[in-house]
């Protein structure tokens, strides 16, 4: 039999009842979190809601109010006060600023963790040069960082972070600084390269797309709490509260009513969805209809009017209102559509979900 101990020795981190106040002021409320080996997790969420200050903890930057965590099975946060130094929990760390030498050469900046940790000149070398052949950067290791694009030196803090092979390591919004061609294409090989080493990462973002490509789970932060945290697929098709669907935009959020005759009906009974009476209580109600459940079509049971449509090369992007509603839905098409015209929309009722007040 497994004890606690065990468990918690097993994963990458182990967070229990984590909290953080500065002053009055409550920034993570009790968080508890696990990361296996091998894992990468995003905490993704809006600025103020307390992912990075839950990074700057594990990565031993702030000491935690109270709670428990762990890393690789070491205590480096205890609910007594102990707060171990970043230097004493062999974790990489890669910066939104980069955070490397600019009198160093690549080569030097990514062999100085090794360096501290006084492994031998030519050991530091041949395992400085084989992580930055990993990251395409093997053909520039004698350059100053200041010669680099950002692109590049964001390349040298990722191998610099990965040259000791951590059990842990942790990422701090590190492509916020570069325009989005450039860290949708990073972002790809970043969740590539953590698979290919098996390296176990927290990667802190505000950009759900990024989020969705470099992590195998993402934790929802919202207001110093993890409101929903899962694979990217499960937290999409079914967020787990009004508040997820609405940081995330899956669609539009409309005020009804279920009831056991009729099914869901949306005011003025302009939309009516009968099937949706199996599966959920009586009473009044939120429907949350996302962009994946709507199509444009001649049959379709719900009117709505075109507020804007978004040419975007390969398709078109409708914006459309319902009348009487605050809630506005997107929907893709393959062509244009006259600005506040009517059109049908037929629903997928299999993707709907539904929230009772």
């Amino acid at each position: 039999m497994t004890t606690p101990a065990q468990a918690e020795r097993s994963f990458a981190l182990t967070a229990s009842k984590i909290a953080k106040s500065f002053g009055e002021s409550q920034v993570l409320r009790n968080i508890d979190l696990d990361l296996a080996p091998g894992e990468v997790v995003a905490l993704l969420g809006p600025s103020g809601c307390g992912k990075t200050t839950l990074l700057r903890i594990a990565a031993g930057l702030l000491a935690a109010s109270s709670g428990r965590m762990q890393i690789a099975g070491n205590r480096v946060v205890d609910g007594s006060g102990f707060n171990a130094p970043p230097e004493a929990r062999g974790i990489g760390m890669v910066f939104q600023d980069y955070a490397i030498w600019p009198h160093l050469s690549v080569l030097e900046n990514v062999a100085f963790p090794l360096r501290m940790r006084k492994l031998g000149r030519n050991d530091r070398e041949t395992r400085a040069r084989r992580a930055l052949d990993r990251v395409g950067l093997s053909h520039l290791s004698d350059r100053l960082p200041g010669t680099l694009s950002g692109g590049q030196q964001q390349r040298v803090a990722l191998s610099r972070a990965i040259v000791a092979e951590p059990p842990l390591v942790l990422f701090d919004e590190p492509l916020s600084n570069l325009d989005r061609e450039l860290r949708e294409g990073l972002a790809l090989e970043i969740g590539t390269l953590l698979r290919e080493l098996r390296l176990s990462a927290i990667y802190v973002t505000h950009d759900q797309s990024e989020a969705f490509t470099i992590a195998d789970r993402v934790a929802i932060m919202l207001d110093g709490r993890i409101a929903q945290i899962d694979t990217p697929e499960r937290i999409f098709s079914v967020p787990a509260s009004v508040e997820v669907a609405q940081f995330l935009n899956i669609g539009a959020l409309i005020e009804g009513r279920v009831c056991r005759a009729r099914g869901f009906t949306c005011n003025r009974d302009r939309l009516h969805l009968p099937d949706l009476a199996r599966s959920a209580p009586e009473g009044p109600a939120r429907i949350l209809i996302p962009r994946t459940a709507i199509r444009p079509a001649p049959e379709g049971a719900l009117m709505a009017q075109v507020l804007r449509c978004q040419f975007q090369g390969d398709r078109y992007l409708l914006h459309l209102g319902l009348e009487g509603d605050a809630a506005s839905l997107v929907c893709p098409t393959d062509r244009a559509v006259a600005l506040n015209s009517q059109i049908p929309l037929a629903i997928d009722q299999g993707r709907l979900r539904v929230f009772p007040h």
